[in-house]
């Protein structure tokens, strides 16, 4: 059995492919089936909902932990 992010379970997807097409949405001002077409071009077949549906599920996290990133750095 794997180790897999709880925040990832149940979801056909491995959380790579999740995260790169929530940043592609959230960064670039692209639509969603610009993402998708961005996507199929790499082999990944989503609908443009599928992709909606993560950026509502998920884009509130990744900004979270960028958030936490930019105003509390890891000092080295």
């Amino acid at each position: 059995m794997t180790n897999r992010d709880p925040l990832y379970r149940r979801h056909r997807y491995p959380a790579e492919i999740i995260a790169y097409a929530v940043w592609l949405y959230l960064r670039f001002p692209l639509s969603l089936r610009i993402v998708e077409d961005m996507l199929a071009a790499r082999g990944i077949i989503v609908s443009h909902q599928t992709v909606r549906l993560w950026v509502e599920k998920f884009g509130r996290n990744f900004a979270n932990e960028i958030r936490h990133q930019i105003f509390w750095p890891v000092r080295r």
